[in-house]
């Protein structure tokens, strides 16, 4: 059984989250606050993280920021807050995915479905080399100039679908549907996991020699 771990300081909503769960198979776990909910994963690590923007003491970004400190559980922010600037932000710290509140059960489970198919995949190739960066798929792993690089299942997911159509432009729909598996959403998912993955495997994110914009078309990894 999938568990979820639920963090959200409205008790309403936290029920309500908790028992629609519940009902569709998942072993729910809850917290009220951030800093309740990280000793809760510590103590028993969840497969999912949903988490609240708005909580008492702690806010929703440190949490996201705490999780991902200690790995790289998937995480899905559940906010009413819908401003770019919010999201982005979430989206920045660490989290896979955003969704506004109110949230349809049957789309969220399909969210944390699509999360939990694509945290197991990997491509049918032992290693792809460009420069010095190197990707192994069937490892899980990353290397940098032969040092690993620490990436999220999600900047991982989206580094081997590039390599695997090295050379490629994929749109960021494009990239929606084969990494995220949404046939439509929100395009700020990608360019922010664009960014963060940047930031670790580039010398220069601002001027990245490895995943290069193509203005007006999408994203490619050079050979």
């Amino acid at each position: 059984m999938a568990s979820v771990l639920v963090i959200e300081d409205d008790d309403r909503i936290r029920l309500s989250l908790t028992l629609a769960l519940e009902d569709e198979g998942y072993g729910v776990r809850a917290a009220a606050t951030a800093e309740d909910g990280l000793a809760e994963h510590r103590q028993d690590p969840a497969d999912t993280v949903l988490v609240d923007l708005m909580l008492p003491g702690l806010d929703g970004y440190d949490c996201i920021r705490g999780l991902r400190r200690d790995g790289d559980v998937p995480i899905v922010v559940v906010s009413a807050r819908s401003d770019t600037h919010d999201i982005v932000a979430a989206l920045e710290a660490g989290a896979d995915d955003y969704l506004i509140k109110p949230v349809a059960i049957k789309e969220l489970t399909a969210r944390l479905r699509a999360l939990r198919r694509r945290s197991r995949a990997a491509l049918p190739v032992p290693a792809l080399t460009f420069g010095d960066l190197e990707v192994r798929p069937l490892a899980g792993e990353v290397l940098l100039r032969g040092e690993p690089v620490a990436l999220t299942r999600t900047e991982f997911r989206l580094l081997c679908e590039l390599a695997e159509h090295a050379g490629q432009v994929l749109s960021r729909q494009q990239l929606l549907n084969r990494v995220w598996e949404y046939d439509f959403g929100d395009e700020r998912l990608v360019d922010v996991h664009i960014g963060r993955l940047r930031q670790k495997i580039e010398d220069e994110p601002g001027a990245p020699r490895h995943v290069v914009t193509v203005r007006g078309l999408g994203y490619k990894l050079h050979r």
